[in-house]
């Protein structure tokens, strides 16, 4: 006998209109779909085009890709499909569309997370900038209010000071985008104070000072630990109010990806948070979907990219 568990929240995750909105009013990005002949990625494109922020361009075997359109009652005959067969090769059709500028997001389909990366990281590809790759989950409550923005969950394991720094501009940069005029950035660690045997706290020491002199239009606190992050009452109990950052935070720079992927997961599965997901620092956007991903977060992953991509146009 199965019985749920009481901290799972049974809400369903819900695509932000506000973000889909904004999206829309993008122009239209075209997406190159790594190994899209599967049921999972061609929901997600076809839901995305038919919301008019999305132009598919399919990479894969053809044979699978029609025959799943076709299950859908989707007629993808206008839309360019690139054949290429297996995991690598649909990887690296779909990251050299976008390095050779026929496509203008990277979007992971049926294929392994690593070999997908593998593709978009290949200096053949033509997307490789300089600056170090970062993943950012932009997370919203199905009831609106606030949002919560987490970096880094999902690529860098154990992301150094530097890497960091990236993720830190990217964060500031992608929340200023959805128009948070002026964001607020926590560092987290398990303590407020800086003690030299938790080594988060002595970085996240580092990173808010470095930040406050590097970085404009943004306020920077750390090291904090979640409650402090996220609840006034913790900061009004530990007398903290003078903070401009905690109790408000808009985005939290983890020190690992184990915090930062049980965090991200704790606010999707305890509260209903509809997390999108994008992988900023390349040429183009890059998509980097799970296949646990419920459509909402598809939905809004692809609205990340839209707008993400329509500000690199214009600036």
């Amino acid at each position: 006998m199965t019985t749920n568990n009481p901290f799972l929240s049974q809400r369903e995750a819900a695509c932000p209109d506000w973000l889909l909105d904004m999206a829309q009013k993008a122009a239209t990005p075209r997406v190159a779909i790594a190994r899209a002949g599967a049921p999972l990625p061609m929901e997600a494109a076809r839901d995305a085009t038919q919301a008019n922020i999305m132009e598919p361009v399919f990479t894969g075997e053809r044979a699978l890709i029609e025959a799943e359109a076709e299950k859908l009652g989707w007629d993808i005959s206008q839309f360019q499909l690139i054949e290429a067969e297996g995991e690598q090769e649909s990887g690296m059709a779909a990251a050299m569309a976008c390095g050779e500028g026929r496509a203008d997001v990277m979007m992971k389909g049926q294929l392994h997370s690593d070999t997908f990366m593998r593709a978009a990281l290949a200096r053949d590809a033509g997307l490789r900038t300089g600056n170090r790759l970062v993943h950012i989950f932009h997370i919203t409550h199905p009831d609106g209010g606030k949002s919560i923005t987490i970096s880094d969950a999902a690529v860098n394991v154990s992301p150094n000071i530097e890497t960091r720094k990236d993720a830190t501009r990217e964060v500031v940069n992608l929340l200023q985008t959805l128009g948070t005029d002026r964001p607020k950035i926590a560092f987290l660690s398990a303590t407020e104070s800086v003690l030299p045997a938790v080594p988060s706290s002595v970085e996240a020491d580092e990173l808010a000072t470095w930040a406050k002199a590097e970085i404009s239009g943004a306020d920077f606190s750390g090291p904090l630990a979640l409650d402090l992050i996220l609840s006034p009452a913790a900061v009004a109990t530990k007398k903290m109010t003078a903070d401009p950052v905690a109790g408000q935070a808009d985005a939290i720079i983890v020190p690992d990806i184990v915090s930062g992927n049980s965090l991200f997961k704790s606010l999707v599965y305890l509260t209903g948070g509809c997390a999108a997901g994008i992988v900023m620092g390349a040429k183009v956007p890059v998509l980097l979907t799970s296949r646990a991903d419920p459509p909402a977060a598809r939905m809004a992953s692809c609205c990340l990219a839209a707008i993400v991509n329509a500000a690199h146009r214009n600036s």
